[in-house]
């Protein structure tokens, strides 16, 4: 009678999910979706309507709203980077303005992201926590992906024309395509909103995250369900296995420690998932169903012998892609050529490629005399105490510094304020010219550089809180994109600043502790090169993700650079500099570009592929000016 109570079964299920869906549904809900209305609101195109809309309405902030949405999820729409550019330009808009709408759905990759920043900051219980919820936030929307398989039409697999079959095989070919729905699920959750691929792995990389914040943090017992719960998935990893041994040894006298099981979640999650896989692998046997296994985890004992061989070529390409992606060869694909032509007399090659041990690097001394670097120093402590903007608040990277920043515009406001000397001001933009032409020499660019941002940024060590200090000033990170270092991957969407190009560091002082600049690996540990700074000494790299850099803690003292992006990009050229010029020009001073200095005697040569002014405006943009983004 085994069939009928399983026909019980589905009927008595069909009937609750019927009264459920009526409940909190209308009729018109239950019509049939088609395809293009799925891909559509998958790829969040409706968010693009809505904010026209919005904007249409005067309800700006909305509009603000619906636009970074859809630019989540279409993170290469550029006429979106655009609107969103303006929109951070217009007076009134404010940074929460910029909200993903859709982010409650894809909360699990926001606890991820909180916990790597945590990891970063050596802030290891926050992170146990964080990595925690991200573990228990991806369970959720696995389980609330595989409801909507349930809930869906699912559509039979290509099979013989209609009447060939009978019941039992259409039935079969149903519930398989619903296992597969199900199984899918790990894909779907495991890819970030704008992406193609995947994460592999996501829930046991969570899960080696987790066990290791548990135990930095001190939470042994944790640690220890935590990689027992990992060890469900990879049961003879060796590194795992050694892990497990260590933590029993530290807590050998605690015998609750030491038989504590895998994670009851977990185990379910495991158990469910093979048992899925047997049923799907002897339907791709016997019944001429097709499936793709998701996971990179699954056993071989699951899949039937006749089919290990495709099974495991198909595995072994995956992990083939994988390795080419942990070796991936560290191309620089910016079209700069570093070793080109140093044009300023004085200026001298500190460091190269090789000494730097990588690529499009280079560290230049003497580009600025002391008593240059003594003046922007003043300006400097100037410009704070008359209101940088930043009113000596902490380091947006680390509470054991104190931040102070100034950009030209805002040196040449407080200039025609009286609070700072005129000549000063303007030193700060002839540097960055100065600086353009020895790095568009230098690069050998084979394209226009057009100064992206000019920050003056200054970090003081807070007396009394530098004791026991693990973090950095800045943690490692790569200027023109998201770097993701336990995948050695960088990410070139927002947040990150992917228009930046090329990036330099100019140096005023070295009269404080700490403060080095690093390269490193992808990997964000291994260093390859460090930079300490002195006065004049300009470091100047590529900003993709050949280059991972970092500062080291300032323990003490006060660490002064001029911070300088470049792009390739007219449209994303800095426009407050231009307005500066513009301020200068209107007010009878002419402003020396480094187009203009052929003449100058400090030059040897004049340099090539000259930047293209931009004094133009196109008449179909509007022009907006506003603060930059805080660095």
């Amino acid at each position: 009678m085994w069939d009928l109570k399983a026909l019980d079964w589905v009927q008595k299920t069909a009937e609750c999910a019927q009264f459920c869906v009526g409940q909190v549904t209308t009729p018109a809900a239950l019509l049939p979706v088609s395809t293009d209305i799925e891909y559509e609101f998958s790829t969040r195109n409706p968010y693009n309507f809505l904010q026209v809309t919005y904007y249409k309405l005067g309800k700006v902030q909305r509009a603000v709203s619906a636009a970074q949405t859809f630019f989540v999820a279409n993170p290469s729409h550029m006429e979106m980077r655009n609107n969103l550019e303006k929109y951070r330009r217009m007076p009134g808009v404010k940074q929460d303005a910029f909200q993903d709408r859709e982010s409650d759905a894809e909360k699990h990759w926001s606890l991820y992201n909180s916990a790597i920043f945590s990891e970063s900051s050596s802030e290891w219980p926050r992170a146990a926590d964080m990595w925690k919820e991200c573990m228990k936030e991806t369970l959720k929307r696995t389980d609330e992906c595989r409801a909507q398989c349930v809930m869906e039409a699912q559509r039979f697999p290509d099979r013989e024309p209609e009447g060939s079959e009978g019941v039992f095989q259409k039935a079969a070919a149903l519930s398989l395509s619903l296992l597969s729905c199900k199984q899918s699920c790990v894909s779907h959750v495991s890819t970030r909103p704008g992406r193609i691929s995947p994460h592999e792995d996501l829930l046991p990389t969570i899960l080696e995250h987790l066990h290791i914040a548990q135990f930095k943090a001190g939470d042994l017992k944790g640690a220890i369900q935590s990689l027992r719960s990992l060890l469900l998935f990879y049961p003879s990893d060796p590194d795992s296995l050694s892990n497990l041994q260590l933590y029993l040894d530290t807590l050998a006298g605690e015998s609750v420690a030491q038989e504590s099981q895998p994670m009851e979640e977990i185990s379910g999650y495991v158990s469910r998932s093979l048992q899925e896989k047997k049923l799907l692998f002897f339907g791709v046997e016997h019944l001429d169903f097709s499936f793709t296994d998701p996971d990179l985890w699954t056993p071989e004992d699951v899949v039937p012998e006749s089919l290990r061989d495709a099974w495991r070529a198909e595995r072994d390409k995956a992990q083939e892609r994988d390795r080419e992606g942990l070796r991936e060869a560290e191309v620089d694909d910016s079209g700069f050529y570093a070793g080109g032509h140093v044009p300023l007399v004085g200026v001298e090659i500190a460091m190269d490629d090789v000494a730097l041990n990588g690529t499009n690097r280079v560290v230049l001394d003497g580009v600025l005399a002391p008593r240059e670097c003594d003046t922007v120093l003043q300006l400097a402590a100037a410009a704070a105490s008359a209101g940088d903007g930043y009113r000596g608040r902490r380091s947006p990277h680390t509470p054991h510094e104190k931040f102070e920043g100034l950009t030209v515009l805002r040196a040449l406001r407080l200039a025609q304020d009286g609070l700072i000397n005129r000549t000063d001001a303007r030193l700060l933009h002839e540097i960055g010219e100065r600086i353009h032409t020895l790095l568009h020499s230098y690069f050998r660019s084979p394209s226009p550089l057009y100064f992206s941002f000019t920050h003056l940024v200054c970090r003081t060590a807070v007396t009394g809180e530098q004791e026991g200090r693990q973090d950095l000033s800045h943690p490692v990170h790569v200027d023109n994109c998201l770097l993701e270092p336990e995948t050695r991957r960088c990410w070139r969407e927002p947040p990150a600043f992917t228009h930046r190009d090329l990036s330099a560091l100019l140096y005023l002082n070295d009269d404080f502790e700490g403060g080095d600049l690093f390269f490193t690996d992808r990997d964000a540990k291994t260093v390859t090169a460090t930079v300490r700074p002195a006065c004049g000494r300009l470091v100047a790299f590529s900003s993709g993700p050949v280059n991972p850099h970092g500062v080291t803690a300032v323990t003490a003292g006060r660490r002064c650079s001029l911070a300088l992006w470049f792009t390739k990009e007219k449209l994303h050229r800095d426009m407050e500099r231009e307005e500066a010029e513009a301020l200068w020009a209107a007010d009878g001073q002419s402003v020396r570009k480094a187009e203009d200095e052929d003449d100058e005697k400090k030059l040897t040569q004049r340099r090539s592929g000259r930047r293209q002014g931009s004094k133009e405006k196109s008449k179909g943009r509007e022009r907006v000016l506003g603060a930059h983004d805080e660095l």
